[in-house]
């Protein structure tokens, strides 16, 4: 996703819209969908449901990972939207930090699912969030 005009450092730029579901009925769907590459369009809420995306989700579900975000998600209520960390040119991607947390051990196999090619200086190689 690119910016098409201007956004100014702390301004909201869109929600994330989805279906919201428990993370047990996420976890079953991502088993039937049989989805190999780790892609999904879930966005944790802190009340333990899940955003997805996939379902009714809005253009926001494309915005990518970066290590260097110039974008960041932010919680209010049941409704997160994304907010510019920065000033952000037009035709500049889009991108937020995704963080993804995993239970159990972080295996070599996980690793290379959850891999992040960002390029950017400070790049961890991971979209998982920093241990």
């Amino acid at each position: 996703m690119f910016a098409v005009t201007q956004i100014r450092a702390n301004e909201q730029i869109l929600e994330y819209k989805g279906k919201r579901v428990s993370w047990a009925q996420a976890q079953r769907e991502y088993a039937r969908s049989a989805a190999e590459d780790g892609h999904t369009f879930y966005f944790d809420l802190d009340d333990g449901r899940v955003i997805d995306g996939a379902q009714g989700g809005t253009s926001a579900r494309w915005v990518n990972h970066s290590c260097a975000p110039n974008c960041e998600a932010e919680q209010d209520g049941s409704r997160v939207f994304f907010l510019a960390l920065r000033d952000i040119k037009p035709g500049e991607e889009l991108f937020i930090d995704y963080g993804l947390i995993v239970e159990g051990r972080k295996t070599a196999a996980l690793k290379t699912l959850y891999a992040c090619r960002c390029g950017s200086d400070g790049c961890r190689g991971t979209m998982l969030a920093a241990s």
